[in-house]
């Protein structure tokens, strides 16, 4: 007899394991009872009888059980008349190659190389990349110890698999969402690098690199070098007003010749040294987009342009800068001059900082040249480069 749903509804629960009991009506399907009590639809298929499960009763009910079924034994039947054409498997390794020699096409020969040397070392993936889950991406980053390599490894999976996407190999990138930071204030640009820096910035031209190169200069923060304007520099010192800085005091800053050079050489003749691009009277704020591209291809750790003010700290304390001074020149309120001390200690320190940027300056000289990096500051064709995005 054909099952019903009150033969379906009596049917013995094994003491152990499961049974199936199969409709004698349509070949293959059956209901199989587990242990537990689960009554669950199942049909067999093909020529070596594979099973397969449709659905648990009574979720879903006898009569759409039967309908699932035929259907998925017809769907055999058809695929056996009319084969699918079989399309090779696109493995990780496959796609990795792939993506590498479109790469080679039309990206720097060293960016190709990062990319491959990244992706080799730290994804070792086997499956098809389909398969490729958040979880994988993930561990795999999570297993790189150094930060920075963390990044530059997330950077290249994720751009490879974008790719993927677009050529039609993958509907969507398994690459979650992840964020990295250098070691939270502790970073500290080399000697090397800061040459580096520099150089780029030189090559970079106006306004961003003049920004980069003030900040390595002078120490100050981001937003008081870009808010920076014409007005507040008399002589050889910046006299910041108390409503523009931060801890809301005014605060001098005796300038070395080259900072002044470099400030001298600026083309426009808005107050504002470092404009917008619309608006003369409105600061530079494209520092996202700016930053991007001036770090493209360049050979230092990710670093943040805050990272070039702790840079000049720690510089100024290996040229034996008293503490006190280099705190004067960053404008810290809590420091070794503080509290009661601060209320009567008003020693403007002008000399002192003077004496400390000579050295400094002269330092930064001696470094560029160690590192090869020629001196151009003089020129001011460094500097008046025509606006470009940045």
């Amino acid at each position: 007899m054909s099952l019903t749903d009150l033969q379906i509804k009596r049917l013995k629960v094994p003491e152990r394991g499961q049974k199936t009991y199969y409709d004698p009506s349509l070949r293959g399907f059956g209901v199989r009872v587990s242990q537990g009590g689960t009554k669950t639809f199942v049909v067999l298929f093909g020529p070596d009888r594979r099973r397969r499960s449709l659905g648990r009763y009574p979720d879903i009910s006898l009569a759409e059980a039967r309908v699932l079924a035929k259907q998925a034994q017809l769907d055999i039947a058809l695929e056996a008349l009319h084969p699918k054409v079989s399309v090779p498997k696109l493995t990780f390794p496959i796609a990795r190659t792939k993506f590498l020699s479109d790469c080679e096409t039309r990206t720097k020969p060293h960016t190709v190389g990062e990319y491959r040397r990244l992706l080799n070392r730290h994804f070792d993936f086997e499956q098809e990349i389909s398969a490729l889950t958040r979880r994988d991406i993930g561990s795999a980053i999570d297993s790189i110890k150094k930060p920075s390599e963390q990044h530059h490894a997330y950077v290249a999976i994720r751009t490879m698999l974008n790719w993927c996407v677009k050529r039609g190999f993958l509907n969507a990138s398994p690459v979650p969402p992840m964020t990295f930071r250098a070691r939270a204030r502790e970073r500290v640009l080399s000697e090397q690098e800061l040459a580096l820096v520099w150089d780029r910035a030189e090559h970079f031209g106006y306004p961003y690199g003049a920004i980069v190169q003030l900040l390595i200069l002078t120490g100050q923060r981001k937003g008081e070098v870009v808010g920076l304007r014409a007005s507040w520099i008399s002589d050889d010192r910046i006299v910041y007003p108390s409503e523009f800085v931060k801890n809301q005091r005014s605060h001098t800053v005796p300038l070395g010749r080259r900072a002044l050079d470099l400030i001298a050489a600026l083309p426009g003749q808005a107050d504002v040294l470092f404009p917008s691009r619309l608006d003369d009277e409105k600061p530079f704020n494209g520092f996202s987009k700016c930053k991007a591209a001036f770090d493209q291809d360049l050979e230092v750790e990710p670093y943040t342009l805050h990272d070039l003010r702790r840079t000049f700290s720690s510089n100024m304390a290996r040229l034996g800068t008293p503490i006190h001074v280099t705190e004067r020149i960053l404008n810290h309120v809590s420091g070794t001059i503080s509290g009661v001390a601060a209320v009567y200690n008003r020693h403007a320190y002008i000399e002192e900082m003077q004496s400390a940027f000579a050295a400094y300056e002269a330092y930064l000289t001696d470094v560029l040249a160690k590192h090869s990096i020629l001196d151009r500051h003089s020129d001011p064709a460094n500097l008046t480069a025509p606006r470009g995005i940045c």
